[in-house]
């Protein structure tokens, strides 16, 4: 067993393996999608991530250190000027891996990898599944109706209380309503006391 594995070695010395990843890696860039087995794919998205993050500052060093990995200048060009505006606002996970089944020749993994923000048909899926998903519950607007109703029936009737002013110091824009309590009947049994004593 092999223990502490940082690097995909993928049956290639060093220098195949490393040209290998630049020659799939422009391909990525060129078709924002290609097929490959899964461990290739696997290899190639620790591979090309971090050069996607570089893209996202356009400056002469960041380009320097992509063409050094990817050495073509119209892939680095593309990134830069294409690639980098999409996945501006993305922090992180710039590529997806579909696993496609088997190979019929030797029964190899296969999995197509693909830039998540050039597929069009999976977004417009994933926001009507987002629609889908909601459940029950009050929505946004029925809840500010229902403030703005309470609101108004508080200034109608001017009732303030201790509660409802610590609420509006704080900034909360729903009053806390008490019921009144009626003052004469109360006041009458404490006057009649305070004649006799």
């Amino acid at each position: 067993m092999r223990h502490g594995k940082k690097v995909m070695h993928l049956g290639r010395k060093t220098a195949h393996r490393k040209s290998m990843l630049a020659n799939m890696s422009c391909s990525l860039i060129e078709h924002k999608r290609i097929n490959t087995t899964e461990t290739k794919a696997k290899a190639l998205k620790r591979f090309i991530e971090p050069i996607i993050t570089k893209s996202k500052t356009d400056t002469t060093h960041n380009r320097r250190l992509v063409f050094s990995s990817l050495r073509d200048k119209e892939a680095v060009s593309e990134l830069f000027r294409e690639i980098s505006v999409k996945v501006g606002d993305r922090p992180g996970g710039y590529t997806r891996i579909i696993k496609m089944g088997n190979r019929l020749g030797d029964n190899a993994d296969m999995a197509m990898i693909e830039l998540v923000d050039f597929n069009e048909v999976y977004k417009t899926e994933q926001k009507i599944n987002k629609k889908s998903r909601r459940r029950g519950g009050k929505s946004k607007s029925t809840e500010t109706s229902v403030d703005t109703k309470v609101a108004n029936v508080s200034k109608d009737k001017n009732i303030a209380t201790p509660e409802a002013d610590k609420k509006s110091e704080k900034g909360s824009n729903t009053p806390v309503l008490e019921k009144k309590t009626e003052g004469p009947k109360n006041d009458s049994k404490e006057t009649g006391n305070k004649d006799e004593v």
